[in-house]
């Protein structure tokens, strides 16, 4: 059933993604009445799972969940029509309009794709408002939960005061930055810090087999399970906090590691906190000082408010507050995203190794349903789109662009030949981009 859940957000929000781009080109090209052939959400190679034809326009599912498309008259596109090209243009077609208009129609894919993202982050500010904890008051600082951060210098209880120059004001903000961190500033034992991590520091995230977060809130030892055979189902319950082992305080569960080694075969008292009372049991550890109880490294919002650990801070905006916080965000990931691009085309980051396909896109969906996490996703998939749909590759709306441009500036149209070998090279980049990005998400699933 969550593998159901997962893939009903991944196609609904790929779909969304896709009607809304193409009905971007859609638009201005039937304004500036020029004729549009096709409307298809995904790929019909060969055959429809469905189409129907209304006014001149075919509207159609296709098979191939791997994009869609609109075939416009009098373009050099996907289509590769070259029969229509080598006939005398019309004036519906898309080559007898005027560069300016042209440059509409190229742009109104990538136009819907910012504008839907600041749209769904100002209606999530007004639905959801602000949920965060205040950085200042981790007082003890953070939990590193991944060997790589831990390598790169960073170490649990540091408080994080910056990354990369900008001060982190709140704890929700500090996992992402650190990922692409260069260079960071933390308070250790009352003295400032500052961390540079190595250049490569995305790929050896990705290499430390860690698959939760970077750094986490340090929380209590709250026992969530047991492991299979393990001694300790009778005297535990889930749900109990540890809070002393053998007469020493346990405050947090990122320090047992360090006391639980030295109880090789032992059985140990322990204070626990279970419905708000105390009570005193024991725990069993096997040769390998393993006592068979799993506990999380994260605990929901709620439940840190029972516990009295940390304030949740919330603040809820009205519609008009909301819209300049939207866009706000908005123009945060615009920035961030276009970042993340610059990172990955630098060789020495590794970071290209990282670059994921459909399954990378697939495995951001949680496997519950959240409108929450569902609209979350899709905005940064829509500024995802609208900036790797800019790149001046030819066959991506960014190629068309860039030849646009290069008509309205110099008043030289290319020719029809060039555009069409022009298609044909963004064609051979695209499809290579697609089985690098997606030959890594096979590679990794079979490295696991």
């Amino acid at each position: 059933m969550d593998i159901v859940i997962k893939l009903s957000q991944f196609l609904l929000s790929l779909s969304l993604l896709i009607i809304l781009h193409e009905l971007g080109h859609f638009i201005p090209a039937k304004l500036f009445k020029t004729r549009v052939e096709k409307f298809y959400l995904f790929f019909d190679v060969k055959y429809s799972l469905f189409k129907k034809q209304i006014g001149e326009t075919v509207y159609g599912i296709g098979w191939l969940p791997l994009g869609g498309y609109v075939k416009i008259s009098g373009m050099i596109d996907e289509s590769m029509d070259k029969e229509q090209m080598a006939l005398p243009p019309q004036p519906w077609e898309f080559r007898s309009k005027p560069a300016w208009q042209r440059l509409i129609i190229m742009l109104g894919g990538v136009t819907v794709n910012f504008i839907l993202a600041f749209i769904i982050y100002i209606g999530m500010a007004f639905v959801y408002g602000d949920t965060y904890v205040a950085n200042a008051d981790l007082k003890d600082g953070i939990w590193v939960t991944n060997p790589a951060i831990e390598k790169a210098g960073i170490q649990t209880g540091d408080k994080i005061i910056a990354v990369n120059g900008k001060k982190m004001d709140r704890y929700n903000d500090i996992a992402k930055n650190l990922y692409m961190g260069k260079e960071v500033t933390v308070e250790r034992n009352n003295e400032t810090k500052t961390i540079k991590f190595p250049i490569n520091i995305i790929n050896k995230i990705s290499n430390s087999g860690v698959k939760h977060s970077l750094v986490e809130m340090r929380i209590p030892f709250v026992v969530s399970g047991f492991q299979k055979g393990s001694p300790n189902t009778k005297t535990l319950q889930k749900a109990d906090i540890i809070t002393h082992v053998n007469g020493i305080p346990l405050k947090y569960a990122d320090e047992v590691s360090s006391q639980f080694k030295n109880f090789s075969g032992k059985t140990v008292p322990v204070t626990i906190k279970r419905d708000n009372k105390i009570i005193q049991t024991t725990i069993k550890f096997n040769n390998k000082s393993q006592a068979g109880i799993e506990y999380p490294h994260r605990l929901p919002y709620s439940n840190l408010e029972k516990l009295n650990l940390y304030k949740i801070n919330r603040e809820q905006y009205t519609f008009a507050e909301s819209i300049p916080i939207g866009i706000r965000t908005g123009a945060n990931g615009l920035v961030e995203y276009a970042g993340q691009l610059k990172t990955i085309f630098n060789p020495k980051t590794e970071a290209y190794k990282e670059v994921g396909g459909f399954a990378a896109i697939f495995n951001i969906f949680p496997e519950f349903w959240s409108w929450e996490a569902f609209w979350s996703i899709t905005a940064l998939l829509s500024i995802m789109l609208g900036v790797m749909n800019l790149l001046p590759i030819p066959a991506l709306d960014g190629g068309h662009v860039m030849f646009l441009l290069y008509e309205i500036i110099s008043g030289k149209k290319p020719s029809d030949k060039f555009l069409e070998n022009a298609q044909m090279v963004g064609f051979v980049i695209l499809i290579a981009l697609l089985l690098f990005a997606n030959g890594n998400d096979i590679y990794k699933a079979i490295m696991k």
